[in-house]
C-alpha cells in the first residue's frame, strides 16, 4: 500500500473525482480530499492510497505538474505524519520552555525569582 500526497488542488475536486483520476493508473484503496473542519470547504490537498508501489509511481510520474482547472497539481509520495506531541508547553513535569533550565519559575532573571 502506497500513500500519495496530492497538493494545490482546485476546490472543485472531490473524493470521487480524485479517486477516478488515479484509478487510471491502478487500483485505488482510498482517496480523500482534506476539508476545513469549520467550513467544510476543501483545503486544497488530499491523499490517495494505491494498492501497490508500482501503481503509485506510475500515477506520480503521469500526474505531477499536470494542470487541473488552471492549477498545477503537486503529486508525490506522502511522508509519514510527524508526531507533533502535545500542543501546549505544559507537561506533567511542569511548565518548561523548550526544556531550558534558565527559563521558568524561580531561576532568577526577568519575572522574579530568588531574592
Amino acid at each position: 500500500m502506497s500513500k500519495i500526497y496530492v497538493g494545490n488542488l482546485p476546490y472543485s475536486v472531490t473524493d470521487a473525482s480524485l479517486k477516478s483520476n488515479f484509478s487510471e493508473f491502478g487500483e485505488v484503496a482510498s482517496a480523500k480530499v482534506m476539508l476545513d473542519r469549520d467550513t467544510g470547504q476543501s483545503k486544497g490537498f488530499g491523499f490517495v492510497e494505491m494498492k501497490s508501489a508500482e501503481f503509485a509511481q506510475a500515477a506520480i510520474a503521469a500526474l505531477h505538474g499536470m494542470s487541473v482547472d488552471g492549477r498545477s497539481i503537486v503529486v508525490n509520495l506522502a511522508r509519514p505524519r510527524e508526531d507533533r506531541g502535545s500542543s501546549s508547553a505544559y507537561s506533567p513535569v511542569g511548565y518548561r520552555v523548550n526544556n531550558r533550565s534558565d527559563i521558568g519559575y524561580g531561576n532568577g532573571g526577568f519575572g522574579g525569582g530568588r531574592y
